[in-house]
């Protein structure tokens, strides 16, 4: 029998900068995207004992908790930790998957003859994180990924639990059916229409009425309701599977803006950012999309079909222009993003023509220049003039936008 680990670390961003400054230790923070507008992305435990949740509006949050303190995010600094934490997990077991930058499901199946048994790996792994990273997780063990996620959630900060394959149908009893890691609200209100609101209803369902109502994904969650899934632990991570069939970065705007020329400036700097992501991961795309959202939160994109793949931000940019300038603005802007999709594989060629020859040197400099200093450490002059304006500042970050890791 499998034996999984899911790895939860604990307020993990809001963690990190805790860490990172000792004025903030003990106190409620929350990790947000900008210090002026916004949602909450990550509060310390002691601002969650207020009540502060993830995806709160900075002044619910204060209301809340008048004494929060708010700190901008540093996806770097987040990314840095999570490649140590992945260091040590990975001391135990070469199958990772990094199922987000805070989460990871292990499998250490047959590891017991070195380690021990999963459960003496967790504490093992618990007492690493601590004593190496000064942070803590919860983990969840288990036969299987669903089961081992539904562990790690039941007892937070710092928690341990074990789902054995003896204990499932009581576990699965009396769970409701919006506790499993896959089943989200909508999901939830259409299984409570068909009176399903538990687990154990949902494992007895009648397979052809869940078909019927949810198509091929019937049998799946009956399935779930019985904690049964055998989808294997995987090093190809979601963000990977992801970034294989689009690239794309946005941020929301420090304040709504009507300023075409302003938001063109954004715009340059989200296609720079696409640019080089995809370079890093050897693609070109065909398909540039531009996504706007109104101050009153309407969001529409618009897409354009390209007559050859990109992955310089110059053409990127171009033809995000190219569609911006056709879009009537109604209202002003609150967020903008900028994606490529269609993408293909980059072939290793020197290309034929001087021009595009000397770009793609260009390109991997600056690349390299960007990596080692900073983002937009280095830029193209020619669109840099096109505003005269200076350095360029760096997006607020947000979850989907933080750099590989």
């Amino acid at each position: 029998m499998r034996a999984i680990l899911h790895i939860d670390m604990n307020a993990f961003f809001a963690s990190v900068e805790q860490r990172a400054d000792p004025f903030l230790q003990s106190r409620p923070i929350a990790v947000v995207g900008s210090k002026r507008r916004g949602v909450v992305l990550s509060p310390s435990y002691e601002a969650r004992a207020f009540g502060v949740r993830t995806g709160m509006q900075y002044h619910e949050a204060r209301a809340l908790c008048p004494a929060i303190t708010l700190v901008p995010a540093d996806p770097g600094k987040y990314a840095y930790a999570c490649k140590r934490l992945i260091r040590i997990w990975e001391r135990f077991t070469p199958l990772v998957e990094l199922f987000s930058i805070d989460e990871a499901f292990l499998d250490v199946t047959g590891c017991d003859a070195i380690f021990g048994d999963a459960v003496q790996i967790a504490l093992k792994i618990k007492e690493l994180v601590w004593e190496e990273e000064r942070l803590t997780c919860s983990i969840g063990i288990a036969p299987n990924k669903l089961l081992a996620k539904l562990g790690s959630d039941m007892v937070k900060p710092d928690g341990l639990v074990l789902i054995s394959a003896e204990d499932v149908p009581e576990v699965m009893a009396d769970l409701p059916v919006k506790e499993l890691c896959g089943i989200g609200p909508s999901t939830s209100d259409a299984l409570a229409a068909m009176g399903i609101r538990t687990c154990g209803e949902l494992g007895n369902a009648s397979v052809g009425e869940l078909t019927a109502r949810f198509g091929v994904m019937g049998s799946r969650l009956r399935n779930m309701g019985r904690g049964l899934d055998d989808v294997p632990v995987s090093t190809v991570t979601r963000q990977e599977e992801e970034t294989a069939r689009s690239v794309g970065h946005s941020m929301t705007l420090n304040e709504d803006c009507a300023d075409r020329e302003l938001l063109e400036r954004h715009i340059l700097q989200l296609a720079e950012k696409v640019g080089r992501r995809m370079r890093r991961g050897g693609y070109r795309g065909r398909s540039v999309s531009i996504t706007l959202r109104y101050s009153d939160f309407t969001t529409f994109s618009r897409q354009r079909r390209m007559p050859r793949a990109l992955c310089h931000g110059p053409d990127v940019f171009a033809a995000a222009i190219e569609i911006f300038r056709k879009v009537r603005l109604e209202r002003p802007v609150r967020l903008l993003g900028v994606s490529v999709s269609a993408l293909e594989q980059k072939e290793d060629q020197v290309p034929l023509f001087d021009l595009e020859r000397k770009r793609s040197i260009t390109s991997l400099a600056m690349d390299r220049i960007n990596d080692r200093y900073g983002e937009f450490t280095v830029t193209w002059g020619t669109l840099a003039q096109r505003f005269e304006h200076g350095r360029v500042i760096s997006p607020a970050w947000r979850p989907g936008g933080a750099r590989e890791y």
